[in-house]
């Protein structure tokens, strides 16, 4: 097996402990040839000093003056990466996930197998479910323009059943940790920094498929997420109705874009309910709002 070079380029904005946790995990990762990249999003308090006074030469670390969000963080990154190392491989990683120490080793195994193959992901597994690390929050994703969201995690929220055990092409990758060959970026150009948080993963895997290149989850390639931690840090908003309109505006037919502004009322009340489940104790009526705000 030969190991060419990848840059695993990891976001932090206010999120010390999780990216802390995160690099703890790479450091075990076993595969000999890659480079972290650490892009802090402007933080406010002391994350920089303390991550390079943690881990020093083992990350490349880029300050940067605001939070741009996660598609233009990514792509600081990713053009610091191809400066100065020239990486064959990208991995795009959340600051909240934790990843088995084979996760490279797995991933490179089947990029290189297949010319076609742009963006490929491992399995992810919620960090913890009700007590619980072995259940699934993405096992590749399926687009559904006919659904209220338009894209979906296959076995969200299902044990690790046999069926999510093959290697196969799906229609997105999730951002949480995607790995892009540099041929694709080649291609493609960047992440499309007009998506603040959310759905550029899913246009980069669009457009990607529609170039002709593959898109392949890999389940030997393990993931634990810690889902929602990012986004509980920012201020309450819609902005992923927004990208969602943006997303369906840029990639879909006019008829799907008309249908899903239709929708509209279901994303609006979808985006309350997962507000006021953040916030509520009262476990009853964050049930109920989660139960009614599916379509």
């Amino acid at each position: 097996m030969s190991y060419p070079k990848v840059a695993i380029i990891v976001l932090n904005w206010n999120g010390i402990d999780d990216t802390l946790e995160c690099l703890e995990s790479l450091k075990k990762i076993t595969y000999p040839n890659y480079e972290v990249v650490v892009v802090d999003n402007g933080s406010g308090g002391e994350d920089v000093r303390i991550l390079k006074e943690k881990f020093g030469d083992y990350i490349h670390i880029i300050e940067n003056d605001k939070n741009y969000g996660f598609a233009e963080g990514n792509n600081i990154g990713i053009r610091y990466a191809l400066s100065a190392f020239e990486p064959a491989y990208f991995l795009l990683l959340n600051n909240d996930t934790i990843v088995a120490p084979d996760l490279l080793s797995e991933l490179i195994k089947i990029a290189e197998s297949d010319d076609r193959i742009g963006i490929i992901g491992p399995k992810i597994y919620y960090q913890n479910f009700k007590g619980r690390n072995n259940v699934i929050w993405f096992a590749g994703g399926k687009i559904r323009w006919w659904r209220r969201c338009v894209y979906q995690h296959v076995g969200k929220d299902d044990d690790d059943r046999p069926e999510y055990q093959n290697t196969s092409e799906v229609d997105l990758v999730s951002g949480a940790a995607m790995m892009l060959k540099r041929r694709t970026i080649n291609e493609l150009s960047l992440l499309n920094p007009q998506y603040f948080l959310g759905a550029e993963d899913v246009e980069y895997c669009i457009r990607a498929r529609k170039r002709g290149l593959k898109v392949v989850y890999v389940p030997s390639a393990k993931v634990w997420h810690k889902v929602g931690k990012s986004k509980a840090r920012r201020a309450p908003g819609f902005e992923f109705i927004g990208n969602h309109y943006r997303l369906v505006r840029n990639n879909f037919p006019i008829y799907v874009y008309f249908y899903q502004l239709f929708l509209l009322p279901f994303l609006l009340l979808e985006g309350f309910g997962s507000y006021i489940i953040r916030k509520s104790s009262n476990e009853s009526l964050a049930r109920l709002l989660s139960r009614f705000s599916r379509f």
